[in-house]
Parts: C-alpha cells; structure tokens; sequence
C-alpha cells in the first residue's frame, strides 16, 4: 500500500550459527503471502558494498587496524542505506538482510574491543532512528560455529580469528537482545536445522501477532 512504511528484519549471528540457511527458508515460507520482500546482506548489498566485502574479508590482508574495519563497514552501509535498504522500505517493501548493524557492536565493538560508544556513535550519525523491527539472533556456543564455518572449506578473514573473539561477539550480542526484548527473538542455533526453522516460525508468528495489535514491537532502541 502506497505511503505504508515496509518492515526491516534482519538475522544476526556468529559464524556458524545457520542464519543464512534460516533466512533462505523463511523467504520460502513468506514469497507470495505478503509484500515484496528484498533480500539483501552486509557487508554488501551494492556494488560497491560487495567489493568492501570482498576486502574485509580477504584473508590475504592479513591484519587490519580495528579503526579500519569499521569505517569501511560503516562505508559500505552507508551505500547499501541510501541505494537499497531505505528505498525499499520507502515503497511498502519488507527487507530481509543477513546482518546490519548488531554485527558491527559484537565483531567491532565487542570483538575487536573499540567499544559500544563508538558504535553507536557512528550508527545514530548514519541510520538517525532507523532500527530493524525485528532482530532474528540465531545463538551457538563459538565452538560449534566455527566447527560449522569451518567445515564449508577455505576460512576468510574474520573466520580466522580465535575462539576469545567470537566469545566477544557471541556475550555482546546477547546483551544486546536481553536489553531490547520487543525487537529481538534468540533462536537457538545448535538445534539441527528443521527444529532451528520450526523455532523461527514461532517467533515470527509471535512477533506478528504483535506488531498488528500495536507499536511495532522493535520500537525501543
């Protein structure tokens, strides 16, 4: 409907926690019962967005100052805000992003340790009030996920960071989700897949059930 804002869901995680298996059968589930849906990834989801991809994760850069990484991540949202994300919603479309912004406080502010300040900053200056409506955080011991990650062949650049990273990571995200429980659903990640996908269609169905009897349930920041 014209003039009606679309949705922004997006679907967090460590490596290996079966976000972008989730996020594919969702879109199965939702494609011809609702909206357009856009379907979109960060870093990434432009042209340019995928060649900052590309960089951030070539693990023939080797190290890379934390500062770096997170101004060029940040550069790539910008492009992929203005050029895909924000015209989408504009027209009514729901958009479906394999990571957005909780990616950047649990791997740059948690994980490389810059802290949350600077996150945010950067955030609020780029996004003002945008925030997803819906956070999907599928959540699996560090362990596991990069067993998973790791079992799909050659590493990248952040699959080649330790365990005590993604520990990092892993805490900062689930602080994020027990801070802001109406925008947040935790699935748990280590389930095999048709028990994590069983998971998902509960708490999409209860997040619907809520956002059409009021306030969207991601309102709080």
């Amino acid at each position: 409907m014209a003039g009606v804002r679309g949705r922004f869901i997006t679907f967090e995680g460590i490596e290996g926690a079966g976000k972008s298996t989730q996020l594919e059968r969702l879109l199965r589930r939702f494609a011809g019962n609702g909206p357009e849906v856009v379907v979109t990834r960060e870093p990434g989801g432009t042209a340019l967005g995928e060649r900052l991809r590309d960089l951030l994760l070539d693990p023939s850069i080797g190290t890379m100052a934390a500062e770096t990484e997170l101004l060029l991540i940040f550069a790539a949202r910008a492009e992929h805000l203005r050029r895909c994300i924000e015209p989408a919603l504009a027209r009514g479309a729901w958009v479906f992003c394999d990571r957005f912004t909780d990616a950047s406080f649990a791997y740059q502010g948690a994980g490389r340790g810059l802290g949350m300040d600077r996150v945010a900053a950067l955030e609020d200056w780029l996004q003002g009030d945008l925030r997803p409506d819906l956070v999907l955080l599928f959540d699996v011991p560090p362990r596991l996920g990069l067993e998973r990650a790791l079992s799909r062949g050659k590493r990248d650049r952040m699959e080649n960071e330790d365990l005590a990273f993604f520990e990092r990571a892993r805490a900062a995200y689930l602080e994020r989700a027990r801070l802001r429980p109406r925008r947040y659903r935790v699935i748990d990640g280590a389930l095999d897949v048709d028990s994590v996908a069983a998971a998902v269609d509960a708490a999409w169905s209860d997040w619907l059930a809520a956002a059409n009897h009021g306030p969207v349930p991601g309102d709080d920041r």
